[in-house]
């Protein structure tokens, strides 16, 4: 699985007896679910150029040798039991899309602006912003390495490494995809408690019984989707659920910020405190843009799939960074240090519109969160070869026992340590800061070490150095925020 292929293959076939139009007809007879193709040429060529991805080829009679050429290279596709290949660049934008501009992005002008203040937060965004789409297009040119389509990050890894590598890759991944999943279900619960907050005072609706609620919802349509692709319109349904919040988040902020006396924006904390939570905010920064998964992502998208993922990268950084910069900024800029990490609890205005914009907050934290526990999905289903309809009734109690423990531990995590700002800061510490900016641009520089210039692998071992060291302050500073907030709250805290 981890031996380098040669993208020159020869294979022997031999010559069919159908015939048409002066060309001969081969029938492609595929193996580890590849499809059946037909490859065409000239009855009086002598080498026959085949553009089609083929395994074996079977006829009769006379051997013919074919050769692939450089540009079609035989590109073998491992076995999963989720669907490959069948989305559209737009559709696999939109997926990229939802994660940037989920529910977390009500937090940023808490979690980064506070901390950085003006000059920072919005430099840091720019820059995290064009860093995350250099990061990505590197890693989103390795998809087709060595002739095999590397469907899972760890397998990438693993071609390129070695098992250790393969094993390091998805303990990283896991962990990053289980933070982040926690996060969510953070998130859903603190729109639930938000709503119930609008309508009654009692104070019976803790945050841990709301996140319970909100890990149930997220375990049931888990239980329903059952493989990213299958998606579909409610990718819709969450770009509309994002656009509610943010609109109504940033048209409240602004209106607040107008009838608002002059805010303080001095960055809060006394200088210790000060270097974590920059560092921190850092964290956050690249949390902000990256997905911890893209290859998962990329295996979902139709060929040539290098050229539509950078399509579906360019619109996720450009169209798709836009209502993030617009809710952020809005935010800190009516509120200033004193900024919420969730904005919604600060904003004032209609209960109904609050009610509005917190339901749609938290359903699309539930489809969020199904985004970045697909990978976790499809390893489980692909371990115990679950293939075949949906409802199979095997398939269906395997989702509903398998999928729901796992997000029935996700949600008992969340409830004890309900602290949103601190699973972000440690996210991006201990696996965004790796997976996508250290292995991204050192898998790039070994896949490509004999065609880089001295400049270029400079440039990639500064990437690597930098971010490095990045994740190990970031590292610190995170685990010391959680210290600190353990402190001051209980386990399963109503925060």
């Amino acid at each position: 699985m981890y031996e380098k292929a040669s993208r020159n293959n020869t294979y022997k076939q031999k010559k069919q007896t159908t015939k048409e139009s002066g060309c001969f007809k081969f029938q492609c007879a595929e193996r580890a679910g590849h499809g059946l193709g037909v490859v065409n040429c000239d009855d009086h060529q002598k080498n026959l150029q085949v553009t089609l991805a083929v395994k074996s080829v079977s006829v009769d009679e006379e051997q013919l040798s074919v050769t692939l050429l450089e540009n079609h290279p035989d590109v073998r596709i491992p076995d999963t039991a989720h669907q490959i290949s069948s989305d559209s660049w737009f559709q696999v934008g939109f997926v990229l899309t939802t994660g940037i501009n989920s529910a977390y992005v009500l937090g940023y002008s808490g979690t980064i602006m506070v901390p950085l203040g003006w000059v920072g937060g919005v430099v840091g965004l720019i820059l995290a912003t064009a860093i995350s789409l250099y990061a990505n297009a590197l890693l989103a040119m390795l998809h087709e390495l060595g002739g095999t389509r590397h469907i899972r990050y760890r397998d990438l890894a693993g071609y390129i490494y070695g098992r250790k590598a393969y094993s390091l890759t998805w303990a990283l991944q896991y962990i990053n995809l289980f933070m982040i999943n926690a996060g969510y279900i953070i998130l859903a619960g603190s729109a639930l408690k938000a709503v119930y907050v609008l309508f009654r005072d009692d104070d019976l609706m803790k945050l841990p019984y709301a996140i319970a609620i909100a890990g149930f919802v997220c375990a049931i349509f888990a239980i329903c989707i059952p493989h990213l692709s299958a998606l579909g319109i409610w990718l819709g349904f969450s770009t509309v659920f994002s656009l509610v919040y943010i609109v109504v988040a940033l048209v409240l902020s602004i209106r607040d910020g107008m009838k608002s006396p002059p805010r303080d924006y001095s960055i809060p904390g006394t200088t210790g405190s000060k270097i974590f939570t920059t560092v921190g905010a850092s964290a956050n920064l690249v949390f902000a843009y990256n997905t911890g998964m893209l290859p998962e992502i990329q295996a979902t998208i139709r060929q040539p799939v290098v050229k539509n993922m950078m399509k579906a990268l360019y619109f996720q950084f450009t169209v798709g960074v836009l209502p993030l910069y617009l809710v952020t900024f809005a935010g800190y800029w009516a509120y200033g240090s004193s900024t919420a990490t969730y904005l919604l609890s600060d904003v004032n205005g209609p209960v109904w519109v609050k009610a509005i914009a917190n339901i749609a907050a938290f359903l699309q934290s539930v489809i969020a969160l199904h985004i970045f526990a697909s990978p976790m999905y499809e390893y489980l289903d692909t371990k115990n070869g679950i293939k075949g309809s949906a409802l199979a009734f095997k398939n269906l109690s395997f989702r509903v026992l398998v999928r729901g423990g796992y997000l029935a531990f996700n949600t008992f995590v969340s409830a004890l340590l309900p602290f949103l700002g601190d699973f972000m800061s440690l996210t991006g510490a201990i696996s965004t800061f790796p997976l996508t900016f250290i292995l991204a641009n050192h898998m790039y520089l070994v896949a490509n070490d004999n065609k880089l210039t001295s400049i270029q692998k400079h440039w990639h071992w500064l990437n690597i150095c930098f971010f490095g060291i990045m994740s190990v302050a970031a590292t610190i500073a995170a685990l010391q925020l959680i210290a600190l907030h353990s402190k001051m709250y209980h386990f399963f805290a109503d925060l």
